[in-house]
């Protein structure tokens, strides 16, 4: 008698929501050099995680910049690259950036953000997390982009002017920077809940 092979699962849709993706060139050396000359206007200050301020773990100076006349070019062109990545890689229900852009500065010699996800249990629903290369990558060492899809590691590029996207789900982490210090933008793009 001929045995029959039955599958336990049954596949409605495949998941086409890559770990990551990246915009080159998003803006220029002079460009980067303008926004980091903007966000040296203010007073940065200390970053913190949920339980408070604790530099073993987050070791870096932030300060908030919101859509005024000397950025909207950025908010802009940042929604523009975002609208069209994730239309590509991501697919996500979108509907903008609820808390601006977090400016971020990492100074030698132990400037680090340890692992972590970008959401968190009864806060905004985060859905994509974006960082920007600022600094020229030739005047800092240390500080990368590490993502985790799995184990090991995935070391993003750090080229200056380039956007990284991904799901805020993703872990990941920014390695001690050792010399010098690194500038970038980060923001979250919300949405509805995932379901």
């Amino acid at each position: 008698m001929k045995e029959n092979k039955i599958s336990s699962s049954w596949i409605f849709n495949l998941d086409h929501v890559e770990t990551w993706a990246y915009w080159k060139n998003l803006f220029t050396k002079e460009e980067c050099e303008k926004i980091i000359k903007l966000a040296n206007k203010e007073e940065k200050k200390q970053a913190t995680i949920f339980s408070g301020v604790d530099k073993n773990y987050r070791d870096s100076n932030i300060i908030w910049l919101y859509p005024d006349k000397e950025l909207e070019w950025v908010f802009r062109r940042v929604t523009d690259a975002v609208t069209e990545l994730n239309s590509k890689f991501f697919k996500f229900d979108l509907f903008g950036m609820l808390e601006g852009f977090q400016f971020t500065n990492y100074k030698a010699p132990n400037g680090k953000y340890k692992k972590h996800v970008d959401r968190a249990f009864n806060s905004q629903v985060r859905k994509l997390s974006l960082t920007i290369q600022l600094s020229d990558p030739k005047k800092y060492k240390g500080g990368e982009l590490v993502l985790y899809d799995g184990e090991k590691g995935i070391f993003m590029e750090k080229e200056q002017g380039m956007l990284t996207a991904f799901p805020s789900f993703v872990l990941h982490e920014v390695k001690p920077v050792t010399k010098g210090e690194r500038n970038s933008l980060v923001c979250w793009i919300t949405g509805k809940p995932f379901k």
